[in-house]
Parts: structure tokens; C-alpha cells; sequence
């Protein structure tokens, strides 16, 4: 699973998501792409059974690329505990993704086989997605 090595703060706020990305947003390493049509977090666990999905798909060949990173922690209370008393602990990792962010890319491959990684690694993202291919 995918988390930082180390944080400065080890809790953080919920953020907003409001606009499009303007990093990360084409195809800058491989030839075809997986880009996100809607904002939302991408969890470490969606992240790596979507990169399993591809791999396996392609039968381990080619090479994929990762483009997004959980960077953000997400706080979690335990169960039947009473209101106040402070912020929970950290529980998982996300990643925070906004429209238009490329979140994997592909190379040595076919267009076809390609497309058919992308929908079965869009089958484990909780957002609409979009296939890509570089021009």
C-alpha cells in the first residue's frame, strides 16, 4: 500500500476540491492514459487494485506508470465512541484528485489492449474516468 514515508503534521483538514487540474492533466510518460472526469479521493487500496487490474491485464507487459500519490491522511474515530473529545487517528491515505488529473499511464502496448486495462482499472475507481492516447 501506498503512504508517505514520513509527514510534517500527522493530521490534516478536509480541504476543498473546487476546480481542474493544472498539473498532471496529459500524457507525459507513456502513450496511452486513465484520466479522471470528476474530483474525488483516491484511497491507497483503489490505487493499487487498479494497478493490479492493468498489470494483469497486460499480462505483465509494457510499462505502467502511477501518477497519483496518497499524500493526505484521513482521520477515523472508533466505533460507538461519544461526540467531542478530540480528532481521531489517522486511518488510511488518499490521494485528493480533481477533473482532468492523468492518473495512469501505459507504454509498449496496443491501443486496444490498453483501452481494455483502463476499463477494468476504472471498475475499482469511485469516479468517472476517461481513456486517453497521445497525439
Amino acid at each position: 500500500m501506498l503512504s508517505p514515508k514520513r509527514v510534517k503534521h500527522r493530521k490534516q483538514h478536509k480541504g476543498k476540491r473546487a476546480g481542474f487540474a493544472a498539473r498532471g492533466n496529459t500524457v507525459a510518460f507513456g502513450d496511452f492514459g486513465l484520466m479522471s472526469m470528476v474530483d474525488g479521493w483516491l484511497t491507497a487500496r483503489q490505487i493499487e487494485a487498479s494497478r493490479i487490474a492493468i498489470s494483469r491485464s497486460v499480462k505483465r507487459g509494457g510499462k505502467v506508470w502511477v501518477r497519483a500519490f496518497p499524500h493526505k491522511p484521513v482521520t477515523k474515530k472508533p466505533a460507538e465512541v461519544r461526540m467531542g473529545s478530540g480528532k481521531g487517528n489517522p486511518e488510511l491515505w488518499v490521494a485528493v484528485i480533481k477533473p482532468g488529473t492523468v492518473l495512469f499511464e501505459i507504454n509498449g502496448v496496443t491501443k486496444e489492449q490498453a483501452a481494455e486495462a483502463f476499463r477494468l482499472a476504472s471498475h475499482k475507481l469511485p469516479f468517472a474516468t476517461k481513456f486517453l492516447a497521445r497525439e
